[in-house]
């Protein structure tokens, strides 16, 4: 291929009307910086546009998993699932900082029923004929989650094991019907945070990272790529199209090209209410229409509930929670904690649209989470991005690279800025940085340790005292950590801070808030 082989060095990787890249990524989001990091690291320049903020959309609205996905095993889909199994360690070795083990307690009662229509439910119903309908015997759970333990290897997260739900604290606040439960490994991530650092990481290897900056017009002149920008004209010798929701109309719209491919816009919504139990696991809840929700222990103080999956007609609608999916998953979680969960117990939510690749399913449920690469080479390459989940980014930018014949992979095991350490010494360098920085808090600590790693001390700087930081906005906040988010990573507006560098703003009241966006904005560079 046209591109094989080439290399420029990352210090000449500048914004300029007049230089050649050799690739450059329409989309800011999650496969977007990632493919821009991967590139950049095998010595490509490479410029990144994004119409708003970093993981401004679908990437800042995930259920904020590293996981399997347990539930698809049901559809059969083995290689998704066994991928997904083998990156969640290898995420998790490289960002221990913005992710971390977490175990998962799914409750089961024989009584349960499932309005299900899976590959394994039909399968069930005829080889086990003698099954009622709509029953998931517990022989089939423990199956699937054997599969899940060894499908694609173990070294840091524990595997699946049996609770005792009459005496375990797990179940304390679930109904009285549930005596038993399996518990199991996946891992959280802070996915905005993990977006921008992917950017970060691509821009300390040369990369131009471009926010604000949405793409007017592609086109194909001679050899090159010629691409409009808010922010002035680029070219090009290849383009990815990590569009996320609007890959298909940048294809047909700003590129005026065809495609065979098509996506599924459906919209994923969560709920978040003030803590519903009082231990650190999450709980996989099965649902008797046949599907699931996780609860899952959220900021310290609260419990994020999610997600439904509901068509979306427009990617330009702006995704937002309807009542009836409030209240769905209100009355889902209802169906297992003691104390009925109310549309008053809701604090905050957040929608997202996943781009699903549309491979036909009769349901939002049952589409796959599996993505496909689209390679145009009618001229300078085009790479299209339809589908994919968050697990699986790294790999799908190493695919994707690879389809286009770009170098050599390598960012297995290479750590994301600020996630130098190893995953068991959060805690010990949650004690070194109080230490260090008397002022602190043993909470105030963890909560810049989970957002920042090793970089931390690079936020609070030679600080002797809170005072020394700057203002002081509510929770923590404070100037000199709102400076580090507008001067290292892409912060703009107050949102950018408060609901994706951090989740500061469940904290703070409405006027605290616009406090933080008059100062962002009175201090812009």
């Amino acid at each position: 291929m046209v591109l094989r082989g080439l290399r420029t060095h990352p210090e000449d990787a500048g914004v300029s009307d007049d230089k050649i890249y050799d690739l450059f990524v329409i989309g800011g989001g999650i496969n977007g910086a990632g493919i821009a990091r991967d590139a950049s690291g095998r010595g490509l320049s490479v410029a990144l546009a994004e119409a708003g903020d970093l993981g401004g959309a679908t990437s800042s609205a995930s259920t904020k998993l590293f996981h399997g996905g347990l539930r698809y095993l049901e559809f059969f889909e083995f290689g998704l699932v066994k991928s997904a199994l083998k990156e969640r360690e290898v995420l998790l070795k490289a960002m221990p900082h913005i992710s971390w083990p977490m175990r998962f307690v799914l409750p089961y009662a024989p009584d349960m029923r499932f309005d299900s229509d899976t590959p394994t439910s039909r399968l069930l119903r005829v080889v086990m004929p003698w099954i009622e309908k709509g029953r998931r015997p517990s022989w089939l759970v423990r199956l699937g989650l054997f599969l899940y333990d060894n499908l694609g290897g173990r070294e840091i997260l524990p595997g699946t094991k049996t609770l005792d739900l009459t005496t375990a604290p797990e179940g304390k606040g679930l109904k009285s019907r549930f005596k038993m439960a399996y518990e199991y490994s996946d891992c959280w991530v802070e996915d905005s945070r993990l977006v921008m650092l992917n950017a970060r990481d691509a821009e300390a290897r040369g990369a131009a990272i471009l926010t604000r900056c949405a793409v007017q017009e592609a086109t194909r002149d001679g050899d090159l790529w010629r691409i409009e920008t808010e922010k002035g004209t680029y070219r090009a010798k290849a383009l990815v199209n990590a569009g996320g929701p609007w890959v298909a109309d940048i294809l047909t719209g700003v590129m005026r090209q065809n495609s065979q491919h098509n996506i599924r816009l459906v919209r994923g919504s969560h709920i978040v209410t003030k803590r519903l139990y009082d231990h650190d696991k999450a709980y996989f809840f099965q649902g008797t229409d046949g599907r699931i929700i996780f609860a899952i222990p959220y900021e310290q103080d609260f419990t994020l509930i999610g997600t439904t999956d509901a068509e979306h007609t427009d990617a330009d609608t702006k995704p937002t929670i309807t009542d009836e999916e409030r209240d769905y998953l209100c009355a889902f979680a209802t169906e297992y904690f003691e104390k009925p969960v109310t549309p008053d117990d809701v604090v905050w939510t957040y929608s997202g649209v996943r781009p699903l690749y549309d491979d036909g399913a009769s349901s939002a449920t049952a589409a796959t989470r599996d993505y496909v690469l689209a390679l145009d080479e009618n001229g300078p390459p085009v790479l299209s991005v339809f589908g994919g989940k968050i697990t699986t980014y790294r790999k799908l930018a190493e695919k994707a690279l690879a389809k286009m014949g770009l170098g050599d992979a390598w960012t297995a095991g290479v750590a994301l800025p600020g996630g130098d350490f190893k995953v068991v010494e959060v805690g010990s360098l949650t004690s070194k940085l109080v230490a260090e920085y008397p002022f602190l808090d043993q909470k105030w600590a963890a909560r810049l340790i989970r957002a920042y790693g090793t970089e931390a001390w690079d936020v609070l700087g030679d600080a002797k005292t809170a005072d020394d930081l700057g203002p002081e906005f509510g929770a923590t906040l404070t100037g000199a950590e709102l400076k580090w988010m507008m001067t290292r990573e892409y912060a703009v507006a107050g949102d950018d801070a408060l609901w994706r560098r951090t989740k500061l703003g469940l904290r703070l009241n409405a006027e605290e808030r616009a406090a933080v966006d008059d100062w962002m904005k009175e201090n812009a560079a």
